[in-house]
């Protein structure tokens, strides 16, 4: 099987990140439950709103994002079995793919990085799973699509869905 995989809310932590980076900055004490169904930049203050746009343009964001827990054992155990890729959408922020490189060369250096594909747009991707937590990215998807949790996408149901990364592995070990 080729199993292509999402960075950012799938095995990146970039949803928590936002979070963590607006608590300090505007001293709040937003609360990932406080964000179900929602972009994070909706949650806050519409005078705040392009300030958690761009973290993301910042130096060093995508370098500091915690993992997603249990995203390095499964992933191992997957890419012993199957062709597993990397595919962030990562040309959106063009200085993130160094940091995103060195991320992965961190904490997934048994993905190779001819199985890294930073790309712009997924739809190009040709393969047996997606595992993504935008629509937009597991809509034009010809295999199996499947949406990793991520608070933004609580209310989306047309996807078959994954809250974990256990999820993942009993769906695909």
């Amino acid at each position: 099987m080729i199993i292509f995989v999402d960075m950012d809310e799938v095995i990146a932590d970039a949803y928590q990140a936002h979070i963590d980076i607006y608590n300090q900055e505007f001293n709040t004490q937003i609360t990932v439950e406080e964000c179900y169904g929602k972009e994070f930049w909706l949650v806050v203050p519409a005078a705040h709103q392009q300030s958690i746009k761009d973290h993301t343009r910042r130096d060093g964001f995508f370098q500091d994002l915690k993992l997603i827990e249990g995203s390095q054992q499964v992933l191992e155990e997957l890419s012993k079995k199957h062709e597993v890729y990397i595919a962030s959408a990562a040309m959106e922020f063009p200085q993130s793919l160094r940091e995103k490189s060195d991320w992965l060369d961190e904490f997934f250096p048994f993905i190779p990085w001819q199985n890294r594909i930073l790309c712009g747009n997924k739809h190009v991707l040709k393969g047996d799973v997606l595992i993504d937590n935008r629509s937009k990215n597991l809509e034009p998807f010809d295999g199996r699509s499947i949406m990793f949790t991520s608070p933004h996408n609580t209310n989306v149901n047309t996807f078959e869905r994954a809250n974990s990364w256990k999820d993942i592995a009993d769906k695909l070990l």
